[in-house]
């Protein structure tokens, strides 16, 4: 992961501005729930959009009833008390994030869809840059939805915009730890989406021919028109669907995404992380 504080025009890298540290603060309570505190916009971290890897990113103008499905990863001793990009100390022991595009500071909730355990942590930073990764979780609230020997898990990202429901949250044994309904599915990267049935054979034939099997199509309906969508999978696990990303990456397809179809078929297919 590559994290670091903005610095400078806003056309500058991410990574030329990681060089240069901010702001200094101290860092949230260890080990506590972020506390109530009013949620005001950081002086860095907070761009209109920055540039990492060849990708641009736009930062939110708000986080209010932003929410989204997709893979966690966290961080902890490499980066432990080095600058985030809002310019806090990184405290790999504090209960905070990393997102791409939520201003800082974000308090989000963040469910385990693997176990249903939950945390509320504070966005300080930017990332993660890897993959399909929606939000980089610090060491301590990692620990607590038990994805520390995984790495990564498939969560649920909920902005608390509300200064009762962070209030609420925050509390000590208002937000339990774990939810009353935990989710489960089998995870596919969707590389394909037409209304007519042989383009969609066209590229499962081509993506055969270039070594790549788990292969389906799926016929859905859009009110009175069919969409066949092109899938790879089901995938084992995040180690497999990030195998098929990189192999996916060498070819010309545009917009590859994580879709998480439920165990249950009826209750048709959800797209992770946007």
């Amino acid at each position: 992961m590559y994290y670091g504080p903005f610095a400078g025009v806003l056309l500058f890298s991410l990574l030329v501005a990681a060089c240069a540290p901010t702001r200094w603060e101290s860092p949230a309570p260890r080990n506590k729930a972020p506390a109530n505190e009013p949620v005001q916009r950081s002086s860095r971290g907070n761009p209109p959009f920055y540039e990492v890897f060849g990708n641009r990113y736009y930062v939110l103008d708000s986080s209010k009833g932003h929410s989204e499905r997709g893979i966690a990863s966290w961080y902890g001793k490499k980066f432990h008390g080095k600058p985030t990009s809002s310019g806090e100390i990184y405290d790999m022991h504090a209960m905070t994030a990393a997102h791409k595009t939520l201003p800082l500071p974000t308090m989000v909730r963040v469910t385990n869809l693997r176990n249903g355990k939950r945390v509320v942590v504070r966005v300080n930073d930017r990332g993660p840059f890897v993959g399909d990764r929606i939000i980089d979780l610090s060491f301590a609230a990692a620990k607590k939805l038990d994805m520390i020997g995984s790495g990564t898990t498939m969560v649920e990202v909920i902005a608390l915009t509300d200064a009762g429901e962070i209030s609420a949250e925050a509390r000590p044994g208002s937000a339990p730890d774990t939810a009353t309904e935990q989710v489960s599915g089998k995870l596919y990267l969707q590389v394909g989406a037409f209304a007519e049935n042989e383009n969609a054979l066209r590229l499962r034939r081509r993506l055969e021919t270039s070594g790549i099997t788990k292969v389906v199509i799926r016929d859905e309906q859009n009110g009175s028109v069919s969409v066949y969508r092109v899938r790879i999978g089901p995938l084992h696990d995040i180690a497999e669907y990030d195998s098929v990303v990189r192999r996916v990456a060498t070819l010309p397809i545009e917009d590859p995404h994580l879709v998480v179809e439920p165990e249950d078929p009826a209750a048709g297919p959800s797209k992770a992380g946007g």
